[in-house]
């Protein structure tokens, strides 16, 4: 067993479905090998070797840099004396996988009074035998 059995484990769990029990196995010797030399920065066995050093996480960064363009055009537009009266628009953000018409699918009218919801749960227990 290595030093940096449980990182290595850590990034194959998370990133595939194997672990080291499967290398010789499913998992060959020069996968994992190929595997271990391609991991990111943002992996648990950089920051187990210390080569990690928490800035490596791009989606946060530019999350914070949308934020900040947001923010640089509210100033530019407040400091333009109100000479450009325009709308902001907010820095693109990516969309859902789903798309925008699954955002907008509503399901049903509205929620349930107490003493409705009460009895619908009732006659689902009923239904389904005693839940555990």
């Amino acid at each position: 067993m290595s030093h940096h059995d449980k990182a290595i484990t850590y990034d194959l769990l998370t990133k595939t479905r194997y672990t080291l029990d499967d290398v010789g196995g499913e998992l060959s010797w020069f996968a994992l090998s190929s595997f271990i030399q391609n991991l990111g920065t943002d992996s648990a066995l950089a920051r187990d070797l210390g080569k990690s050093t928490g800035w490596e996480y791009t989606l946060q960064t530019n999350i914070i840099l949308a934020d900040i363009y947001d923010l640089v055009q509210a100033l530019y537009v407040s400091l333009s004396g109100g000479k450009r009266t325009k709308k902001i628009k907010p820095y693109p953000r990516p969309k859902s996988k789903k798309g925008k018409e699954d955002d907008k699918k509503k399901i049903g009218k509205g929620a349930l009074p107490p003493d409705q919801l009460h009895e619908w749960f009732e006659n689902r227990r009923k239904e389904h035998g005693e839940w555990n």
